[in-house]
This record gives C-alpha cells, sequence and structure tokens, in this order.
C-alpha cells in the first residue's frame, strides 16, 4: 500500500511539472481560443482508427477547463512536436499503403494525421489530458486538406504542426480551421464557429 501511494505521489508530481490547476486562473479571451459548435462528421480515418484502438476514442469530462501549462510543459509540447517531425519522413497514405486514408501511429514514415496521433499519444503518455489534446483538420491557403494538433491550455489554443517546429498560437497560423475532436469525448468531431478568424486577422493586417 505504502508503494502504491509512493507511485501515486509521483505520478502527482510530473503533473505538477506540466500543468496548474485551471481554477486559480480566468478563462482566455474568446479571440485565442476555437469556438466550437455542433456535433460534425467524423474524418472516416478517424472512425476506422477507432475501430481498432476503442481506448483511444472515449468519453472524458464534459465542460472540463483547460488547465495552465507551466514553463516545463511548454518545454515537452515543444520538444515533443519537433521530435517526432525530425524523427517521422513525410510520406502519403497512397505510397504507404495503397489507399487514401489511412490514420495510423507512425513507423518510420507517415502523413500529417499520423504526426499527430504520435504526438497526442506521447503528450498523454507525459501526463496532459486527453480533452485537452484535440486532432483538428484544417485548409491550408492553397486549399489542401491538412491536419493538426490543438492543445487547448487557459493562454488559448496552440497548435502543433508537422510542417512547422514552432508551437504557435492558432491564430499566428495560416490556415481555416474546419472541425476538430470534441473536448469531452475523443470519438466524436464538433466544427469550429470562428475557424475564418486568422484568414480575416491576416486579410486586415
Amino acid at each position: 500500500m505504502a508503494r502504491m501511494i509512493g507511485a501515486k505521489a509521483g505520478v502527482a508530481a510530473v503533473l505538477a511539472l506540466l500543468v496548474s490547476s485551471s481554477s486559480a486562473f480566468t478563462a482566455p479571451a474568446s479571440a485565442l481560443t476555437m469556438q466550437t459548435g455542433g456535433i460534425t462528421s467524423q474524418p472516416i480515418g478517424h472512425y476506422e482508427f477507432c475501430q481498432t484502438n476503442a481506448s483511444e476514442c472515449r468519453a472524458g469530462v464534459r465542460g472540463q477547463a483547460p488547465a495552465k501549462v507551466t514553463a516545463y510543459g511548454w518545454t515537452v509540447v515543444r520538444e515533443i512536436n519537433a521530435g517526432i517531425n525530425r524523427a517521422v519522413t513525410p510520406m502519403t497514405d497512397k505510397d504507404l499503403y495503397g489507399k487514401d486514408e489511412v490514420w495510423s501511429y507512425p513507423d518510420g514514415a507517415g502523413d500529417c494525421e499520423d504526426y499527430v496521433l504520435l504526438k497526442r499519444k506521447k503528450l498523454i503518455e507525459k501526463g496532459f489530458a486527453a480533452g485537452d489534446l484535440l486532432i483538428t483538420v484544417v485548409r491550408k491557403p492553397d486549399g489542401e486538406g491538412h491536419a493538426v494538433l490543438t492543445l487547448r491550455t487557459t493562454q488559448g489554443d496552440f497548435v502543433l504542426d508537422n510542417l512547422n517546429n514552432d508551437v504557435k498560437l492558432w491564430t499566428e497560423t495560416p490556415y481555416r480551421y474546419l472541425k476538430r475532436q470534441a473536448s469531452f469525448h475523443a470519438g466524436r468531431w464538433v466544427s469550429i464557429e470562428n475557424g475564418d478568424a486568422v484568414m480575416v486577422s491576416s486579410v486586415g493586417q
């Protein structure tokens, strides 16, 4: 029993290094967060991924506020983003599997969704909450679809992207945001109501 208590205390100590309780902090300004709408369609690749990885697509806590990421936590986030970007070779599903849409953990190579899945997995292993790590579908300026990982924080929504080693606030990226995983259920997806805010801001500058 003492060993179990000690192990739990160790986990709690690690979590404290990564994030602080959000209850003591005010919510971020709305411009810094994606405003989500109702339930929308789940990408077919994610649906198929969930069929074989059910534990990755479970319900979470509805309405849970994001935590405040500590300085150490940000170091972990940046290291995982850049490290996986370096470790994985970009390659299309067509080249890897002979199919257009396969979401899986990359084994040395993969496309944008595969980078996202691995980053999400590694950050959860480090102690980040699954409800704060959301696969997000965007459209690039050239119209091509793309996937990134959104990290919810009290400082706003930040993006981990295989096309950029810097972790950026979502409003500092060039994308149009379409939909993402629901923070309360990893197997459901919601629309992003202010997904054009980035583009509008860029035009206004």
